[in-house]
């Protein structure tokens, strides 16, 4: 949320109207011809960079303006501060020619960066990324006197190729792959000179080069590394961490055989100024390194192989200086992140190149067996599972015991780490294909990987809606069902769990930071009895049992949190993750599953946690999904019919689950048919139409003193035509039914009714009833009618001439009188 002020500014700015514009534009023409760089000019170019910026559509910039703000922009005697606004506004504005900026004239680093931003950002074209990548790669290429350049390029270069990758040809690439080569392995190993003063009368004086430390203090032995420290650094040091910081992006980018093919790699070759034998390590006279001076050959590799090499090189120098213990702390994050960076390194490297595997995995495992028992560095331990998901089966080693880990500790102990979670999840999303089909653990993991979600919902919604297909199997529904159900319980248990933790375990009452008792869910957590229930919410696979008997009893436990805002969060994921649930397990369920899942939905629709509009929100998931499954297997509705009419009998259900009630009374309806299950008999009909007509009969009594209804007209509708099509299909009901329907006039005269329901929804209930004692009166046309073939599953006999529907239609319209009074007062 913006402030007050900050929204009213930017209100200002949207809704400005085009006079006052026109003279705004004017006024900073004016100015800047003038070349009036004052304070009137910088608050005129921020009002107008917000004007530019408040809204999702280009404003269109007058031409004579624009050319000011470009000569501004590119004028090496502008400030900074005019600079960043011109560029800030040149990159919102329209119409902008990209060609007009004259970056192949430009040569003090920071111009060039703040022209490049805007080409970046208002290119329509490859080619016009071409030329500031042509532009960029000279400056990489020529030693220029602005040692800066680089700096400044690298950055720059790195943006552009996250637009248009295939702006770079091969030409391009090899140089690029030579310059990175230079930049990792051969940077100095010396400090950066540093001045000191000598005294009063002295001068500053340049003191000798210091040799660069390593994080523990000690004298850095080998090459150069962004885990190398010390007082000040060299350009060639800036460029190493440059270098460092792209590489990962480039390597993914350009290191693919693939490419090597693609119409980027097969145009015409640019040439330099300079021959791309121009090599740092064959000029300089750098320092050579102790450990990696393994094989001159390398020197002889083609760009591409030869950064391989040197970028394996540097990654190994990392895993091994993060082995030293940090003097500060933030050395020791810097640490953890470089771990990063060099494993997936690693990783990419030695996909593109399987030689590699055989020389990387022991420095792997040294690594994991290092770090494993650290759950501090949980984050390196996602890309070294990445490196043995990727490379494990090639160098035939076991993989088993760091997925164990990963999906046991890790969502159990630090589900509440945000940043984790998120990789953790991405991670998974990466990979699920792969550990759906080779790693059973996955699968059976589902409730540790929900608490990632339970606590940090609905961050990770979308994520979950694309992982959730992936830990379904036919094994596993039925409770992971449960677990989806049961996600708030587990937010609120996941929260008591760590609020207990802060707690002294010897305190036998506890109390709050206020003084006051403490909430009796949290007295709960710790109390023996019912400790296997809140083990099972946070059990770390699943095969110990679908659900627990005891669910009413963890409700009212959790009472007094189901207004924690991360609670009620986490419930409003629940039915958009249900909409996958069901939609996937449709794909492969057979008819035992199909029944379980009926007699979830039965049982769990009254059993959920009490968030507010939670129960109304599920149930209204199981009412549309309820269809689906009996359209699947119509069977149910026999097999399930006992628990489906107890369900249908009782009207409590109505006033507590109409939504999912009326659902039921309309599946009954529809499929208990011999044309849908041979054993459905006339008992069975029977049996039916009688428990809903003392429904029926029940909500629609009238009485003076009655209040007034609380189901909507549509239920009402819906029963009246569910009892009609049993009667149809059991032709000796057809009486008790329309005895009953003409008295439906007098129900929506009554005066609840009228005070309650409209005068549309009053016709509708009459009108329908109406129709269906007309129908009735043909018990054969009203069992077609009614009752339609199973088989018919897109039917279209309100068009086909040839079907006797239409037919049946016509000859029960003439027989029937115009005007029936039957629905008497």
């Amino acid at each position: 949320m913006y402030a007050q002020g900050t929204e009213s500014l930017i209100k200002q700015a949207r809704e400005i109207n085009d006079e006052e514009l026109v003279k705004f534009y004017g006024r900073i023409s004016k100015l800047l011809l003038n070349k009036d760089y004052g304070n009137e000019t910088v608050d005129s170019l921020q009002r107008l960079h917000l004007i530019v910026s408040a809204t999702k559509y280009g404003r269109r910039l007058p031409s004579d303006l624009l050319e000011k703000l470009q000569a501004l922009l590119c004028s090496p005697g502008s400030s900074e501060q005019l600079q960043v606004l011109s560029s800030s506004i040149l990159r919102e504005g329209l119409p902008l020619s990209v060609a007009k900026l004259p970056i192949k004239d430009l040569q003090d680093s920071r111009t060039t960066s703040y022209v490049a931003s805007v080409i970046l950002a208002q290119a329509k074209s490859k080619a016009e990324l071409a030329e500031l990548s042509h532009h960029l790669l000279k400056a990489v290429e020529i030693r220029q006197p602005d040692v800066q350049v680089c700096r400044h390029t690298l950055p720059i270069l790195s943006a552009a190729i996250r637009s248009s990758p295939d702006v770079l040809m091969e030409d391009h690439v090899n140089l690029v792959n030579r310059k990175l080569v230079d930049w990792l392995r051969y940077a100095s190993n010396q400090q950066g000179a540093s001045m000191s003063t000598g005294g009063f009368f002295m001068g500053p004086r340049a003191r000798q080069p210091a040799p660069m430390n390593e994080v523990d203090g000690a004298v850095a032995g080998d090459f150069f590394t962004v885990l190398c420290v010390g007082q000040s650094y060299t350009e060639d040091q800036w460029m190493n961490m440059y270098a460092f910081s792209m590489l990962r992006k480039w390597l993914r980018t350009y290191d693919i055989e693939e490419n090597s093919g693609s119409g980027a790699a097969q145009v015409n070759r640019v040439q330099f100024t300079q021959p791309f034998s121009d090599d740092r390590s064959e000029v300089d006279g750098s320092v050579m390194s102790m450990v990696s001076a393994t094989s001159s050959s390398s020197r002889l590799l083609p760009p591409k192989e030869r950064l391989r090499e040197k970028a394996f090189e540097y990654c190994q120098r990392l895993v091994e200086q993060s082995d030293r213990k940090a003097v500060k702390k933030a050395d020791t994050e810097l640490q953890k992140a470089c771990l990063v960076e060099a494993v997936t390194i690693m990783n990419i490297i030695c996909k593109e190149d399987p030689s590699f595997v055989y020389r990387a995995f022991p420095c792997i495992k040294a690594l994991y067996s290092r770090l494993s028992g650290d759950l501090a560095f949980s984050r390196v331990l996602l890309p070294i599972a990445q490196f043995y998901l990727n490379h494990s089966e090639t160098a035939a080693v076991d993989s088993e015991a760091v997925f164990r880990q990963l999906f046991s500790s890790f969502p159990a102990e630090l589900f509440n780490e945000p940043m984790l979670a998120f990789e953790f999840v991405q991670f998974c999303r990466t990979n699920m294909a792969v550990l759906q089909e080779s790693m059973p653990l996955y699968g059976q993991s589902f409730p540790n990987l929900l608490k990632f979600l339970a606590w940090n919902s609905p961050a990770l919604v979308s994520e979950y809606m694309e992982l959730l297909p992936s830990l379904l199997a036919p094994s596993t529904a039925i409770e992971l069902l449960h677990s989806l159900l049961d996600l708030p319980c587990l937010a609120a248990v996941l929260d008591l769990q760590l609020r207990s933790a802060s707690y002294a375990a010897s305190e036998k009452t506890l109390w709050d930071s206020g003084g006051s008792k403490a909430p009796s869910s949290l007295d709960a957590f710790r109390q023996p009895h019912y400790r296997g229930m809140f083990l099972y919410i946070l059990r770390p696979e699943a095969g110990t049992g679908d659900t627990i008997d005891r669910l009413r009893m963890l409700h009212d436990i959790l009472a007094d949190m189901v207004e924690s805002p991360r609670v009620v969060q986490c419930a409003q994921t629940v039915p958009v993750l249900l909409h996958v649930y069901f939609h996937t397990v449709a794909q492969f369920a057979d008819d035992k599953l199909i029944n379980q899942l009926v007699l979830v939905l039965l049982e769990r629709s009254s059993l959920l946690m009490d968030i507010k509009n939670y129960q109304t929100e599920v149930q209204r998931v199981f009412s549309s999904h309820l269809l689906a499954l009996c359209k699947l297997h119509p069977s149910l509705i026999m097999e399930q019919s006992r628990e489906l009419l107890d369900m249908a009998g009782s009207t409590i259900n109505i006033y507590q689950k109409e939504e999912l009630y009326t659902h039921v009374v309309w599946a009954i309806g529809e499929y208990l048919s011999l044309s849908h299950d041979a054993r459905c008999t006339v008992e069975h009909i029977t049996s039916s139409f009688e428990t809903l007509e003392a429904v029926l009969f029940e909500i629609t009594q009238v009485r003076q003193s009655a209040s007034a209804p609380r189901f909507s007209p549509r239920l009402v509708t819906v029963l009246m035509t569910t009892l009609a099509k049993l009667a149809s299909r059991s032709q000796d009901l057809i009486p008790r039914v329309s005895l009953f329907l003409s008295k439906m006039h007098s129900f929506t005269c009554s005066a609840p009714v009228v005070a309650c329901y409209s005068e549309e929804d009053r016709e509708a209930i009459v009108t329908r009833a109406h129709e269906l004692v007309n129908l009735l009166k043909l018990p054969n046309v009203a069992q077609f009618v009614l009752t339609p073939s199973a088989s018919g599953d897109t039917p279209r006999w309100h068009r086909d001439t040839n079907a006797s529907l239409p037919f049946a239609m016509r000859a029960l319209s003439g027989l029937l009188p115009k005007h029936n009074t039957f629905l008497t007062g």
